[in-house]
Order: structure tokens, then sequence, then C-alpha cells
């Protein structure tokens, strides 16, 4: 596979403290890459030595096949949790300021600056302060200098923090857009519905390890536990239920659907086909709802995490 960023074995102390202990990544080009854990896992710290703001103790880190250098940063736009934008300054003069720290020119940065303030409609922004804007607002400022200059790895950390649902939606469909047009994404969130529609590959670091590794659909895939929610109606629930529980084991149920008089999970062996339970099914009762469960990214998060 061709990866834009490899980081190998990397491990970083603090003193006595351990934030990564032999850590390794490969984050494929063109792909949008869920680098998770809970708190103090030592995300943050991957991604300051990934930016060059800190070194690893040992390790290598490698941009496109080469060592990391310092003249590979104009090939990476950061967007911090903690945002870095100076309060006091106009917002236009800023995102010139910091385009130009990127290696653009004053031209070519107000050039692609009009592109994106037009885009977001936010043309009428130029001459405020940061300070006069709303969190959210200060967020799409902070998105565009990230951008602006067009690189080829973009480090998002929780980058819909401070975003109400639309203007969410409107920065992961710019997500989405950059990913097609060649640029490679490391997402950092605790949001796992952003995960599920964002990520292709994931990373699970937990307690400075790197507990869980891949491509999103693999993991899905190992961690499913061959179980169907099944929604029934019948004016024979208690029989129906019976002849279920007496050839396949029944589990609680959680789901939400409409208008069914039974709901149960349905738990198969490995040796069971589900197109056999269906027809059980349909010989007993009307059929309305016949899901697989798959593991969703939280489930997977909170079920690795607890098992480490």
């Amino acid at each position: 596979m061709n990866n834009l960023l490899v980081a190998d074995s990397v491990s970083k102390h603090y003193g006595s403290f351990r934030a990564l202990n032999d850590v390794s990544i490969a984050v494929p080009k063109g792909s949008i890459f869920g680098l998770l854990g809970p708190n103090g896992a030592g995300k943050t710290t991957l991604i300051r030595i990934v930016n060059q703001i800190t070194m690893p103790d040992t390790g290598r880190v490698f941009l496109d096949g080469e060592n990391l250098r310092p003249e590979h940063i104009k090939n990476i736009g950061y967007l911090p949790e903690e945002r870095g934008l100076y309060k006091s300054m106009k917002v236009g003069e800023q995102a010139l300021y910091l385009a130009q720290l990127k290696g653009m020119t004053k031209q070519d940065a107000r050039k692609r600056l009009n592109y994106w303030f037009d885009k977001l409609d936010i043309g009428d922004w130029w001459n405020k302060k940061i300070q006069e804007l709303s969190k959210g607002q200060a967020q799409k400022i902070q998105f565009i200098v990230t951008v602006l200059h067009r690189p080829k790895l973009l480090i998002f950390d929780e980058p819909f923090s401070g975003f109400d649902p639309i203007n969410a939606n409107l920065i992961k469909d710019e997500i989405l857009q950059l990913r097609e047009d060649g640029a490679t994404v490391i997402f950092s969130t605790h949001r796992m519905e952003s995960v599920e529609e964002l990520c292709d590959h994931i990373a699970l670091i937990h307690k400075s390890n790197k507990v869980l590794d891949g491509k999103l659909t693999d993991i899905k895939r190992q961690h499913k536990t061959n179980t169907f929610e099944v929604g029934l109606q019948t004016d024979t629930i208690d029989s129906v239920t019976n002849a279920i529980k007496e050839k396949f084991k029944v589990l609680p149920a959680t789901f939400k659907n409409l208008n069914d008089d039974v709901k149960l999970n349905i738990k198969l062996d490995a040796h069971d086909n589900p197109n056999d339970l269906l027809r059980f099914l349909t010989s007993k009762a009307e059929v309305h709802h016949f899901v697989e469960v798959i593991p969703s990214a939280n489930d997977i998060f909170i079920q690795t995490v607890k098992n480490n």
C-alpha cells in the first residue's frame, strides 16, 4: 500500500512519564485516517511529533517516503484542538500572514482566500477582529488557514468543536472534497459518529500504546458477533417467542422500530445460516425488521479500551 505518512516505532517520554510507547502507524495516500483514543492516551503527542513541534526519543517518521525534515512543514496543514488565532488581529490580515508563513506569496494567498471566503459565505468578515467572532465563526477561519496552502497532509484535531450541526456538516463536506482532490487527512476526534461518516482507516491509542489499527470495515468485520435484530408481528407472542428460544440463542433487544409485537436479538452459532433463520421466522410470524448487528466505531472504541 502506498502510504503518505509512516510513524515507525515512535516513543516519547516527558521526564518519567511515557507519552508514547513504540507506536507505529501507516496512513495511506488519499485516505481519511482516524487517530482515536481517550484523553491523555498519546494522540496529541504523536500529532506534535508529525508537526515537528517536538521530536521523538526513539523511532522515525516518514512523509511521502522521506525522513521527516523541517522543510516538510509546508506540506502539512494542522488544525489544533486549542486554536491559535490572534484575537486582536483582523481576519484578512491574519489569514494573509499565516499563509505567507506556509510559503505562499501574498498575491496567491489573497486569491485563495477570496475563493474560500466566497465559498463559505464570509466575505464580510475580512476586516473584523477574531475577538468579534463567535467560536464557530473563528473556527471557520482556522479551517481556511489550515487548508489554504493545499498541503499533502491535513491534520484535524476535533475540527467540529464549536460548530452547530449545519456548519459541522458544511465542514465535513469540505473535508471529503479535499480528500477527493488528493489530500490525505488525519482526523482526531471523540465524536464517533464523525468517524463512521469520514474515516477509511483508524488507529486507537490507549495509555501510550497502539491497541487497534486497520481498515475500519475490516475492524468492524472482526468485531461482529453474528447477531441479528429481529422485529415480528404476530397474534401469538408467547408461543412464537418460545419457539425461537428453543432453536436459537436470544439476547435482550434494545433497538427501536415501529409497530412490532416482538423485538429480539438473535445470536447465531458459527454453523447457522442467516437465510435459515429468516425462513424459520417467516414460518412463525410477519418479519418487519431483520438486520445484522454491525458494531459501531463507538462500540469498538469502548470495548477495546475496557479490554486493555
